[in-house]
């Protein structure tokens, strides 16, 4: 979920608002009516008794299996393995780590020297014990993040969520002295966000009442809040509309003593206008409404941009997909009128991934045909932007973990299917890597192979994919096969080592494949937005090419074939369900978008209109209506038993479209299973005893499904 970020500007909001009504569409017809929609109201006595009644039928197959116990003690296992990889946050000399184990199963915020770290068996100094916390407060806290003040990130706002919800209480802690600052700031349980303008300053975006928090669930107004400062005492900054998705604001720093703030007001999920705060003033900018400030370093403000930009009408233009610098000094004299200079552009083949930045220089991950790389770019004397490439292994993906801003050292992680992830050491200056960590194996590898093959999708766009199989694997159509994708929201699926997968599945005769199907990111903005809104039937399209490429060369067969996909991906799943119903045997939709006509309504759904449009809007409402699977749902049609997962603490997405969907399935005699946990939030669980059963209750379905 993006985080976006009031005077002169007002008026122009105001007329802009009357306009749009003056000039808005005729009202769209009234959406179907609901038998369902009881379901909705998430925490009623009807609805839980509902809900587990449906769990317990669920459980009283799946969990009386003889393969569930074994599946869910093997996933357990993986799950709180001592020797999975300590996930580094470098902060000056220090390494800080989140850790959920058997002993934490609520999870610790730790830390340890960065010499330390590098030692085999690091010798850590818990900090918040998540756990230990809760019962103090009878609440049941996991992590929920922390922003912490520049320099020196001693004092941090950490984030407290209840069950995994995105709505958290934030509490001010030292991290030097591992306590909760006696008096400080705390902010009570809301969506929200803040940024430090300093020391004694915050910057909040929160449900500050009545009227104050947009249709899709999050802020829309900024205040800046003091020290010792009663909260309802604080001064607003900037008021976005109600019609919003959200607004934030946030501040950066570099090395050279800059400091920039800004508020993003995010239109829609995809288009932000953003303001520069410049001594208690809201200046406008000219960056793109698909500009997205990335850093700040050495007196630049780095740039990604999700459109083609031409900010001079003589100057140069920008591809979608490619990164800029501005000088901040020019820009916050003129923030109107901008001169950006390139630091990365994308090919035909390769496509930004990430960034993050050291002391001194910027790092950036790609995806080239969705293998990963990485480089060092260094800003020269003549202002222009230079880039090394890292010599990081083929076949693999590569990600930025954390960068240290008091020097030029940060972590990679690389990882694969089949080869177990590791942690490498760099250092910008040098230009070096060296391993600082590595998982050992999870599971035997020895007898698989990993290839990536492409399917032809309509009107002959080539889609690859990965495909993970045993070496010895007899091209007959009998493999049970297990094909997941996401397909949305520009998110890039990319080869990860898995070892619940590999344990619960591969070890035991299974066929993974990874579609890089249209929506995602693997090949920059013009791969997700062909499948925008109207045109998302091309993503469905590429899954179902996909999966009829495996049947083609017998790699599986629809008997031996089930599919995966949660949130945007268990929409996914809702639609194969029912275009495609002869394609699979087995569909797993987890924590997804269903009431694709009721989306809007739904938790944080009108957020997403950006990605799915909107019934306001008639041909919109007309696509929605066609592709929606719950709309779609018919009787006497021969679908597969899905299992369907969600939770009750899940306040993005929600539970309403799984238990909905159910619901009618079971009053058309139709058979699924279902599973709905408390806790877990948008996820599937909120420890790993949570997550190891969801796992179970997987994969004791696939095998029934597939290889029985």
């Amino acid at each position: 979920m993006p985080r976006t970020r009031r005077n002169i500007h007002t008026l122009v909001l105001v007329l802009t608002a009357i306009l749009t009504l003056r000039h808005a569409a005729p009202q769209s017809p009234p959406l179907p009516s609901d038998p369902y929609q009881w379901l909705e109201d998430v925490s009623s006595e009807r609805s839980m008794s509902w809900v587990k009644a449906e769990n317990e039928r669920t459980a009283a197959v799946l969990k009386n299996d003889p393969r569930f116990a074994p599946l869910q003690a093997a996933a357990l296992k993986v799950l709180e393995s001592p020797e999975r990889l300590q996930m580094p946050a470098i902060r000056g000399n220090d390494i800080y780590n989140d850790w959920q184990d058997a002993v934490h199963p609520r999870g610790i915020l730790r830390r340890t020297s960065v010499s330390d770290y590098l030692t085999p068996r690091p010798h850590w100094r818990t900090l918040i014990d998540f756990e230990a916390l809760g019962k103090q407060d009878n609440q049941k806290w996991v992590s929920g993040g922390r922003n912490c003040l520049y320099p020196g990130e001693e004092l941090c706002m950490i984030s407290l969520s209840a069950g995994g919800e995105d709505a958290v209480t934030m509490r001010e802690f030292n991290l030097k002295t591992g306590e909760f600052v006696p008096g400080g700031f705390v902010l009570p349980r809301s969506k929200q966000s803040v940024t430090w303008l300093d020391k004694d300053t915050l910057l909040v975006a929160r449900d500050w009442g009545s009227g104050t928090m947009t249709k899709s669930g999050y802020p829309f107004i900024v205040k800046a809040w003091k020290r010792g400062q009663p909260l309802h005492q604080a001064t607003e900054v900037y008021r976005a509309m109600e019609s919003d998705m959200e607004v934030g604001a946030e501040t950066l720093h570099d090395t050279i003593g800059v400091q920039a703030t800004f508020l993003v007001r995010a239109l829609n999920f995809y288009q932000s206008q953003t303001f520069l705060l410049d001594a208690g003033t809201v200046k406008q900018t000219g960056l793109p409404l698909k500009g997205r400030i990335a850093a700040l370093l050495k007196g630049r403000l780095i740039v990604y941009l999700d459109e083609d930009w031409k900010p001079e009408p003589d100057g140069r233009n920008f591809v979608a997909g490619s990164l800029v610098a501005l000088d901040f000094a020019a820009f916050k004299k003129d923030p109107m009128h901008l001169k950006p200079s390139l630091v990365f552009a994308p090919t035909s083949t390769e496509f930004l991934k990430d960034l993050l930045t050291t002391r001194n220089y910027l790092l950036l991950t790609t995806l080239q045909n969705v293998q990963g790389r990485a480089y060092i770019y260094s800003l020269m004397p003549d202002g222009q932007w230079k880039g090394k490439q890292l010599a990081v292994p083929d076949n693999r993906a590569v990600s930025l973990v954390t960068a240290n801003w008091s020097d030029d050292r940060f972590f990679l992680s690389v990882t694969g299917f089949l080869t177990p992830s590791s942690l490498l050491l760099g250092d910008a200056a040098e230009g070096a890597l060296k391993e600082a960590k590595s998982l050992p194996p999870q599971f035997d590898a020895s007898p698989l192979v990993v290839e990536q093959l492409w399917a032809t999708s309509n009107y002959g766009t080539k889609v690859p994919y990965f495909v993970v199989r045993r070496k010895d694997l007899r091209f007959d159509g009998n493999n049970p096969t297990l094909l997941y994708a996401y397909g949305g929201f520009e998110v890039s699926e990319t080869p990860d080592y898995s070892a619940t997968t590999g344990k619960l599945w591969l070890e035991r005769g299974g066929v993974y494949v990874l579609g890089n199907i249209r929506g995602g990111g693997e090949f920059g903005p013009a791969w997700h937005e062909a499948g925008l809104k109207t045109h998302r039937q091309r993503i469905y399209d590429d899954f179902v090419a996909v999966a009829k490429d495996l049947v083609t060369r017998r790699i599986t067969s629809p008997r031996r074939l089930g599919i995966l996909g949660g949130s945007n991906g268990g929409l996914l799943m809702g639609v194969e369900m029912i275009q495609h119903p002869e394609m699979w045997n087995a569909i797993i939709i987890e924590i997804p978008l269903l009431d694709m006509l009721g989306f809007e309504h739904i938790a944080a759904g009108a957020s997403w209109v950006g990605e799915y449009g909107s019934v306001s809007v008639p041909e919109e409402r007309a696509f929605l209506e066609s592709i929606s699977p719950y709309n779609q749902l018919k009787a006497n049609v021969n679908y597969p038993e899905p299992l369907i997962l969600t939770t009750s603490k899940d306040d993005r997405v929600g539970p309403v479209h799984a238990r909905k969907f159910a619901a009618k399935m079971e009053a058309m005699k139709e058979p699924f299973f279902f599973q709905e946990i408390t806790e877990g939030g948008h996820g599937t669980g909120a420890d790993p005893k949570e997550q190891a059963e969801t796992h179970a209750f997987q994969y004791t379905y696939l095998t029934r499904k597939l290889m029985d």
